[in-house]
């Protein structure tokens, strides 16, 4: 495959320098994107009724649960390119490309759908407080008229990234940000329009981002070439991305499920906890995209060598990551720590009481979050590998069924936020021990397939030799 100046060979070369270079643009992506989300909760902070963080913040965990099913199969796509990639199957990559892009379109419309649908009955099963239901309401609706170009900017990134090309999708998103920024401050401050505003320019700036994105892999000349007439789903990739994308999406939307649990459980609390939740929340998320981009990179780097037929370059692969994910989120975890009053003061400038609240949710998950980091790299390592149903059900017993046991077991007797927070690092912990287990399972699974298949083509080799002897003789 041919490598030009804004992709990174991810089969040769020093695997630390080519993941930090692969994991930048991503990490700027995610922190970016985090940051234009955060604007929508500092405009409508300052410029907003008294309630409207709290309505933006109580849909996170809902608007979650329901996009994380569709938006699995964006990883099954990364997977698939990756390896159709590191094969040197550029006829793959393009049925992957074509394949993965009307499927994009197709799910959006089904999110749209189920999520105006849902909406306020969804939110009212969560507990939503009465004195923000309608406003939150409102915002998911408007939100989810977005998915469909949602879901072809992630799916068209997430091929790019597999290819190694990680600039080009910060470049889109920076620009679809910037709009979304100014939107919302034209919205909110000279409309007035409050919850219903950062959702409107949120939707403007996604189809933003869709149309920069589509524009770029119509024009490239990379194995990722778009083409609106070779759009069609080819069965066999599908099945591919499917099988790799939809366990994917199930972990997500079981993961959901129990933060959707632990949120309602936040909401027992009143609106005040609920703004110094989302608050804080908003200021991990800056964590959480970091250590993200080393998923990303897990997923395309292994992906790409397991392609090739370098296995053993996986186990390189899932310990520099490892390191780099755990480096990185104790640095940020420290700072926000130390930096803890000013920067929730960002996010709720009026209220203490809030203040407080966010900062018992932050001592907890920032002085642990490396354990968080250790769970996603190994996840991200154990896809690119081709095993995506057994992280699944890791997350969904060690992840999800740690905390809604947690909810219902410990919380009653001990009723507290800071209660609830705790069941974040014990799930962290739980489900990243059983994913080393399963690395080590998988690996020698995969090495004893490799000898074989060595074995095999080696006897053939032998074989086709000693008949040329002959028939020579």
């Amino acid at each position: 495959m041919a490598k030009h100046s804004k992709t990174i060979d991810m089969v040769n070369g020093p695997i630390g320098r080519g993941l930090i270079l692969f994991s930048i643009p991503i990490m700027l992506s995610g922190v970016l994107q985090l940051l234009f989300n955060a604007a929508d909760t500092v405009v409508v902070g300052h410029y907003g009724s008294e309630t409207a963080i709290g309505a933006v913040g109580s849909t996170s965990a809902l608007i979650t649960l329901i996009v994380n099913l569709f938006m699995g199969l964006s990883v099954g796509s990364s997977v698939i390119a990756a390896h159709c990639y590191g094969a040197g199957d550029r006829k793959g990559v393009q049925q992957v490309v074509h394949t993965s892009i009307l499927a994009a379109a197709v799910t959006g419309i089904l999110v749209t759908i189920i999520g105006i649908v849902v909406a306020t009955p969804a939110l009212h099963l969560m507990g939503t407080p009465d004195d923000v239901i309608d406003q939150a309401s409102s915002y998911m609706k408007i939100y989810f008229l977005g998915m469909p170009a949602m879901m072809i900017y992630n799916f068209g990134a997430s091929i790019m990234r597999s290819a190694g090309d990680t600039k080009r999708p910060l470049y889109f998103l920076t620009i679809s940000g910037v709009v979304n920024i100014i939107l919302n401050l034209f919205f909110v401050i000279l409309l007035q329009l409050d919850v219903a505003g950062v959702a409107i320019a949120t939707v403007i700036s996604q189809i933003v981002s869709a149309v920069l994105i589509l524009v770029h892999m119509t024009r490239s000349d990379e194995w990722y070439k778009f083409s609106w007439k070779k759009l069609k789903i080819y069965p066999e990739k599908l099945a591919k991305i499917i099988s790799i994308g939809l366990p994917a999406g199930l972990q997500g939307t079981v993961f959901s499920i129990s933060n959707v649990v632990l949120q309602s459980s936040i909401n027992s609390f009143g609106s005040i906890a609920m703004n110094g939740n989302t608050a804080a929340a908003n200021l991990e998320g800056f964590m959480y995209l970091s250590v993200n981009a080393f998923h990303q990179s897990s997923v395309s780097f292994t992906g790409q060598n397991i392609g090739a037929g370098k296995y053993k370059r996986a186990s390189k692969i899932m310990r520099t990551a490892l390191s780099m994910a755990a480096a990185i989120s104790i640095v940020m975890g420290g700072v926000f720590l130390l930096a803890r009053e000013p920067l929730l003061h960002i996010y709720i400038p009026n209220s203490e009481e809030a203040v407080a609240y966010g900062i018992q949710r932050l001592l907890v998950i920032c002085s642990t979050y490396c354990l968080c980091a250790g769970t996603d790299v190994m996840t991200g390592v154990l896809r690119g590998m081709g095993s995506s149903i057994a992280p699944t059900l890791i997350s969904i017993i060690g992840i999800c069924g740690t905390r809604i046991l947690w909810v219902f077991l410990i919380f009653p007797t001990y009723h507290s936020l800071t209660s609830l927070y705790v069941s974040y690092p014990v799930s962290w912990f739980i489900s990243f021990a059983a994913q080393v287990v399963c690395f080590i399972i998988v690996k020698k699974r995969m090495m004893k397939r490799y000898h074989i298949r060595k074995a095999q083509a080696a006897e053939t080799e032998a074989v086709t030799a000693a008949e040329t002897v002959t028939e020579q003789g």
